[in-house]
């Protein structure tokens, strides 16, 4: 501040001298040109004041109650979603048998480990809430933490938790089929269309559990980290179970391993093997969420690598054993003509209950994956609008829990209006897109810093450097040209959104910069 009070006095004895010295016989008109100065001075000294006034103002912090079992279960308990119950059917009919299949699953956990091996290294140096938002800003500056931000607040984020949520009621209406009902429809005509809008059960009970979830994060990350323990070891607990009896109990067959390669491919093996692995990076995604919550983790410089590198290897390890309890149980056919493979392998050997007890197992993955993301999505807008660039009232922590309280019910609203369209997979498809962008981003700006501020404290250097980001930013990079290619009205689509964050940043600091000094 005594910087600013510095460079004050410089511009004042700058307006003296433009008022008051010669200027070789020609001179604007004094009193306008005070009038407009002095107004000028007056709205720079009425922020200043402000400003002084914050920083000695007590400031509400958010708690640091995320120990290294919490935030582990923050990192294995958003990865392990919907997708390990759906996707290997899909994987099969890329690459053809099941033991690629294996070798795919393989793959993509380690990328999905490189990944997180350079976040840990960023999350260590720079253990504020936010996360990727502050590797953003600190690498390519405010215009990227911006977009950034924005992208996750407006969609990417917002619509992920939406269809989480979503998942998580579609597995509910196996119990209570009447979800599926409509409860209320209208029919709207606007220009010469006609617009059919309905509400069902399935609609209602998403906006419900994002409203809900929301609430229980409000309440405290201690709650909300305990909550996130408990729904994660269930899940593992309901995957472990699966893999044993599945293993011990199917009475399956090896003898479906084999052969190791398909006869023949659709477009050759490396095409398939990548198209393959895109369904797997979408089961792993969820390693980079523990970085947003980086400023609630205790001890963070030692927390947040180990978190990362051993939540990674976990769900890795429990991908390739639930995959072989699939494969061992359900002969190849038989998986490539089902969407929930895991129910058919669970009926395989716990007869008609299989199914309700794998619909059980589903809803409690999906229930600790949306309450981990809804903990660390909020974060983002509450560290953008720290650092200026959202509404200030972003940046509100809650005086009793802790909390970014309004952060929370921004994001829950805009999650909750995604639900209410109930469009799951096209909402899943938009996201992938500007998600992986900013993976690649992230990454990369570990190379930035290095360069840029080698005196940077680093408690964790990313392993294998440089080897290993620039593997993950190459492979994220073939997996965009490959969304771009194989979908491109929905990558399109994701342009267009991160694109729109410019002029909205522009826009947001031209009216900051006329809100805080008007002419």
């Amino acid at each position: 501040m005594l910087a600013k009070i510095a460079d004050l006095k410089v511009v004042a004895t700058l307006l003296f001298i433009d008022l008051f010295a010669p200027t070789g016989g020609h001179r604007p008109p004094q009193q306008a040109n005070a009038q407009i100065l002095m107004a000028r001075c007056s709205a720079i000294i009425q922020n200043a004041e402000v400003q002084i006034a914050m920083r000695n103002r007590p400031q509400t912090e958010l708690v640091k109650g995320l120990g290294v079992f919490g935030a582990t279960s923050v990192v294995a308990g958003t990865m392990i979603g919907t997708a390990i119950f759906v996707v290997p059917g899909i994987m099969l009919q890329q690459v053809g048998t099941p033991s690629m299949v294996l070798v795919v699953w393989v793959a993509a956990g380690v990328l999905s480990l490189f990944g997180a091996l350079a976040y840990a290294e960023l999350g260590a140096a720079m253990p504020q809430a936010g996360g990727e938002f502050v590797y953003m800003h600190r690498a390519y500056g405010p215009l990227f933490g911006f977009l950034y931000g924005w992208t996750q607040f407006i969609i990417a984020k917002t619509a992920s938790i939406a269809a989480i949520a979503t998942g998580f009621v579609l597995y509910l209406a196996y119990f209570f089929p009447r979800l599926h009902e409509t409860l209320w429809g209208a029919s709207l005509r606007f220009g010469g269309h006609a617009v059919e809008l309905h509400l069902t059960g399935l609609q209602l009970g998403a906006t419900l559990m994002v409203l809900l979830l929301s609430g229980l994060n409000v309440l405290g990350v201690r709650r909300s980290g305990a909550v996130q323990t408990l729904f994660t070891a269930s899940k593992l607990l309901v995957l472990a179970i699966l893999i044993v009896m599945g293993l011990t109990y199917g009475h399956g067959s090896w003898q479906g391993f084999r052969p190791f390669f398909a006869a023949g491919g659709r477009g050759g093996l490396l095409t398939a093997f990548g198209v393959a692995t895109v369904s797997a990076l979408w089961a792993y995604d969820g390693w980079n969420n523990l970085s947003m919550v980086a400023g609630e983790v205790q001890n963070p410089q030692r927390n947040i690598p180990l978190a990362l590198i051993v939540g990674a290897l976990l769900v890795l390890i429990v991908y390739v054993l639930v995959n072989l309890a699939y494969f061992y149980v359900l002969p190849a056919s038989q998986v490539l003509g089902t969407k929930t493979v895991a129910s058919d392998a669970a009926r395989r050997f716990l007869g008609n209950a299989g199914g309700a007890f794998i619909a059980v197992g589903v809803m409690i993955s999906t229930f600790a994956t949306l309450n981990g993301s809804i903990l660390a999505g909020s974060r983002i807008p509450y560290a953008t609008a720290r650092e200026g660039l959202f509404p200030a009232a972003l940046a509100a922590v809650h005086p009793r829990f802790h909390t970014p309280a309004v952060s929370l019910a921004g994001q829950a609203i805009i999650a909750g209006l995604f639900a209410l369209t109930g469009q799951y997979q096209s909402l899943y498809t938009k996201v992938i897109f500007s998600e992986f962008l900013f993976y690649a981003l992230c990454t990369a700006g570990v190379f930035v810093l290095r360069r840029r501020e080698p005196d940077l404290p680093r408690p964790y250097r990313t392993w294998g450097y440089p080897l290993v980001p620039a593997v993950f930013v190459i492979l994220a990079v073939c997996l965009l040209v490959n969304t771009f290619w194989q979908q491109r009205a929905d990558s399109m689509w994701g342009v267009v959104l991160v694109g729109s964050g410019i002029p909205a940043y522009w826009i947001w600091k031209a009216w900051v910069r006329h809100y805080r000094c008007p002419n």
